[in-house]
């Protein structure tokens, strides 16, 4: 890995160098991050795997995605809103998630937070994107100095506090900027991966909510 953040895979493709060439986090690397997500449902799981993933790690939590999926009814948050104390005890008792009740009852609380955000701007997405952050917003050159050195934002305190005053919990900066990363309002491919200019193509024809 050079000082830049990029590392060269077995294809010889040059990558961020933080999927660490295990199979299953290059391809969430290759085939999800960054890339703009405008999809309700995908964006309110994301905010929630943000906020379970808080002390542990991202690859953690992917490897039980599908387990979370399966537990939170496919983070549908209209369902999601519905759980009651015997959904959070199931839950709790579930070994294939994060068992952490704070956060299983933060999941509920925000799916229902997620449905006023929802009658109120129409969609998750036009919400979150109505905080994409403008060219001058961004640096000129995205290596690994500057990942290191911001783990939030402004936009991303923004963001945080407002969701916050709106009731949400487990949205602090940090979370909320790794979940702007993840869903392309901002493009962290480092330069030299070969991911940034297909995120950037993906991000330039893209119809914003």
């Amino acid at each position: 890995m050079s000082d830049t953040g990029i590392t060269t895979g077995d294809d010889g493709k040059s990558r961020c160098h933080w999927h660490a060439n295990l199979p299953d986090y290059m391809h969430y690397h290759d085939e999800e991050w960054g890339r703009p997500v405008t999809d309700d449902i995908r964006l309110f799981e994301k905010i929630c795997l943000e906020g379970f993933q808080s002390g542990l790690s991202w690859l953690t939590i992917l490897r039980k995605r599908e387990n979370f999926r399966a537990a939170f009814a496919g983070f549908d948050f209209e369902k999601v809103a519905l759980f009651d104390g015997p959904d959070i005890e199931r839950c709790v008792a579930d070994a294939g998630i994060i068992r952490h009740r704070g956060k299983i009852v933060s999941t509920i609380n925000n799916a229902r937070r997620a449905i006023e955000l929802k009658q109120e701007f129409g969609s998750l997405a036009r919400y979150f994107w109505s905080y994409e952050p403008g060219t001058g917003d961004r640096p000129g050159m995205v290596d690994r100095a500057y990942i290191a050195a911001n783990p939030t934002t402004p936009v991303s305190v923004r963001i945080s506090k407002d969701l916050k005053k709106r009731g949400w919990t487990f949205v602090g900066p940090t979370t909320v900027y790794a979940f702007m990363q993840a869903m392309g309002l901002v493009n962290d491919h480092v330069e030299g991966c070969f991911c940034r200019s297909e995120v950037e193509a993906i991000r330039k024809a893209l119809v914003r909510p």
